[in-house]
């Protein structure tokens, strides 16, 4: 954050998460410039928000930068904060809306992700480890298909688990308009599974894919 503009950014956390009223009392404190709220809020937002932005914005050099930026405004709009809503809906409000400006002023071709590893679960074969992992492969290729709308609607669903009334709050749109936009990313969604997985199957018999 630029100088004087606010609180210094603080360490990178540990996967951490609060209550919504613990949450909702630091955004109070924050109101009143209470920085060791700010800090322990940092804290408990920097996977979760990074997460989101990286799949949303699919630009791993943005991330970082936009995060800082969402929480500059949370630094100054806490007190705005009338709680209508749930914390993390408004924080992520804002974090969508800086995406959404970040994506449209870089108009550049996605990054290729990494994929995130694979946790081996008590009891399963490494061949259903690897299976778990292509299949993440393909949804994450999958999803780089979907406009920027579309892909929210998929990844605040079913990653962060909002409901459609909180996903209208966070993108700023109706309801309905959820709805249409989940149905069309669902409907794009099954037409190029499909065709990944072809292209995953020629890959594998070439040996260009681990198992």
């Amino acid at each position: 954050m630029a100088a004087g503009s606010g609180p210094e950014p603080v360490a990178r956390p540990e996967r951490v998460m609060a209550s919504p009223e613990r949450e909702l009392a630091l955004i109070r404190r924050i109101a009143q410039r209470d920085r060791e709220a700010f800090a322990e809020l940092y804290r408990l937002y920097h996977r979760r928000l990074v997460s989101f932005l990286l799949r949303f914005t699919r630009r791993m050099d943005l991330v970082e930068e936009i995060y800082n930026d969402v929480m500059l405004v949370v630094w100054q709009k806490a007190g705005g904060f009338r709680g209508q809503s749930r914390v993390s809906t408004w924080v992520l409000g804002i974090a969508y809306r800086k995406a959404l400006k970040a994506l449209k002023r870089q108009q550049s071709r996605p990054e290729e992700l990494p994929i995130e590893d694979v946790v081996l679960v008590d009891g399963e074969r490494p061949d259903q480890v690897a299976g778990r992992r292509q299949l993440r492969e393909r949804l994450q290729a999958a999803m780089s298909h979907l406009s920027p709308e579309h892909r929210a609607v998929v990844e605040l669903t079913y990653y962060h688990g909002y409901s459609y009334p909180e996903i209208a709050r966070i993108v700023g749109c109706p309801p309905n308009t959820v709805k249409t936009r989940m149905f069309h990313a669902r409907r794009r969604l099954r037409r190029i599974l499909p065709r990944l997985e072809s292209v995953a199957a020629v890959r594998r018999r070439n040996g260009e894919v681990r198992s």
